[in-house]
């Protein structure tokens, strides 16, 4: 039997292909398909409130025979959420990882910094436009970023697959794939009308997996989303990078709030999502 389709949308800054730990692990039981790099596609220009991100992911969707089991970490949490509520038709269930909807009081003040240009200067945007992008090998890329807390906290090898599938040669060596220019817009437009989603009932089964220390979720502020995904939320031990710090629990934990989401949902047969043909959404780990 045909495994279900499963459509996984990456965080700001680290194309899929950096997730090729997690998401093998989910290929055992899911036919997985990813995006790239979101707002890289010239067609999808980066606008705000993430609306042609929705749009690029849409596009993505569309080519499937049927809807897809809608998987996002952070960035892609979102993207994914505002997808299938903008077409149910196209998703089975959403899991966010670390997703935060941001809703409220703090999406107002969000729309009025934005509105006066602070998005950049009150969002990691700015540290992103400054972000150094070159190294004269991958060994002392590897170098860099191991020295920061951040990465050397990610499970052993995970580092190693970010810089396989996150660096391009450069003349002066190699380069970050993930333009920062980019980075920073997207964190600049962060959407400040995700408010909407939560005035009704929402059309697909949604769920969130937390990292127990995420600064992100913490600011964003837990109230919107519990609102939004109900009793389906469950805490993972890690931050928000919790999908590099432990692959192997997040694919566990992905696997049965799928379960749980479709069941509550009264389920789906096994293998009803097919799918057309490749595409620049072909499996990372093929």
């Amino acid at each position: 039997m045909t495994k279900p389709l499963l459509h996984f949308t990456h965080g700001n800054s680290y194309p899929s292909g950096s997730y090729v730990k997690l998401l093998e692990d989910l290929g055992r039981d899911y036919e997985v398909r990813v995006t790239p790099m979101l707002g890289h596609d010239p067609r999808f220009p980066v606008g705000d409130n993430w609306h042609t991100l929705v749009d690029e992911l849409i596009a993505q969707l569309e080519r499937y025979d049927g809807p897809a089991i809608l998987v996002g970490h952070s960035l892609g949490g979102v993207v994914s959420m505002l997808a299938a509520w903008r077409r149910p038709e196209l998703a089975r269930c959403v899991v966010m990882l670390d997703s935060p909807v941001v809703a409220g009081w703090r999406a107002l003040v969000w729309r009025l910094a934005k509105a006066f240009g602070l998005g950049r200067r009150l969002s990691p945007g700015s540290v992103a436009e400054r972000r150094r992008t070159t190294w004269p090998s991958r060994e002392a890329a590897f170098d860099h970023f191991h020295a920061k807390p951040l990465f050397r906290a990610w499970a052993p090898g995970t580092l190693e697959d970010y810089l396989q599938h996150g660096l391009k040669p450069h003349p002066d060596g190699v380069q970050l794939r993930f333009s920062r220019e980019i980075e920073a817009d997207i964190y600049a437009t962060l959407p400040h009308d995700m408010g909407r989603v939560l005035r009704q009932p929402f059309p697909v089964p949604v769920g969130l997996i937390a990292g127990t220390e995420s600064e992100e979720l913490r600011q964003a502020g837990m109230g919107a989303t519990r609102k939004l995904v109900g009793r389906n939320l469950v805490m993972i031990e890690g931050s928000h990078m919790y999908p590099m710090e432990s692959p192997q629990m997040t694919a566990q934990l992905t696997r049965e709030m799928v379960r749980r989401l479709l069941a509550r949902d009264g389920g789906h047969p096994a293998g009803m999502a097919g799918r057309k043909g490749g595409g620049d959404h072909a499996p990372v780990f093929a």
